[in-house]
C-alpha cells in the first residue's frame, strides 16, 4: 500500500532530520551560535512530533511487551547482521578508521541494548525500579550506577548521564 511506505519514508525521513538538528545545534552551540542552536533544537522536536505521528498511524506503537520484543529484534539485528556488515565493508576501503571505530562502538553497545530490553520484557511486572545511565561517548547503557569506566570504550564515570 503506497500509504503505508509513505508513512514508513516519512518516519524515517523525520527521525533523520529529528538527529540531524540536533547535532547541528550542538556544533552551533560550540561555535557560540546560540540564536542557530535554539532554532535547530526547536525544529529537531517538531521532527520528532512529526516522526511520532507517522509512527503511530503506521500502528507501530503497540503494548509495552510488543515494544520491548521489536526493540529486542531491532537491536538483535543490528549487532549480528547490520553491524557486522558494515564493519567488513568498512575494512575493505580506505580512510575509514572513524567509521570503524563508529560501527564497533555501536554494535558492542546494541549487544547491551538487546540484553537490558529482555530482562526488561521478563521483569516487566516485578515494578523494579533503578536508574540507568548512558556513556555519552559510546551509547553504552549500564544499569543501577555509572562505572568506573565503560566497558566498551573506557570512558571515565564522567562521561555517563543519569536516566
Amino acid at each position: 500500500m503506497k500509504t503505508e511506505k509513505n508513512l514508513a519514508d516519512g518516519f524515517a525521513g523525520e527521525s533523520q532530520a529529528n538527529i540531524k538538528y540536533l547535532a547541528f545545534a550542538k556544533k552551533a552551540e560550540a561555535e557560540g551560535y546560540t540564536q542557530a542552536a535554539k532554532l535547530f533544537r526547536a525544529a529537531a522536536e517538531a521532527e520528532m512530533i512529526h516522526a511520532h505521528s507517522h509512527l503511530n498511524a503506521l500502528g507501530k506503537v503497540k503494548t509495552t511487551a510488543d515494544n520491548l520484543q521489536a526493540a529486542i529484534a531491532g537491536e538483535t539485528y543490528e549487532f549480528s547482521e547490520m553491524y557486522p556488515q558494515f564493519l567488513a565493508d568498512a575494512k575493505t576501503e580506505e580512510n575509514t578508521t572513524a567509521a570503524i571505530r563508529s560501527f564497533t562502538l555501536a554494535n558492542e553497545a546494541e549487544k547491551v541494548h538487546a540484553k537490558l530490553y529482555q530482562k526488561a520484557l521478563t521483569s516487566l511486572d516485578t515494578k523494579e525500579n533503578f536508574d540507568y545511565y548512558l556513556c555519552t561517548i559510546c551509547g553504552h547503557i549500564h544499569e543501577g550506577s555509572a562505572p568506573d569506566a565503560c566497558p566498551i570504550c573506557g570512558a571515565k564515570a564522567q562521561a555517563y548521564k543519569k536516566f
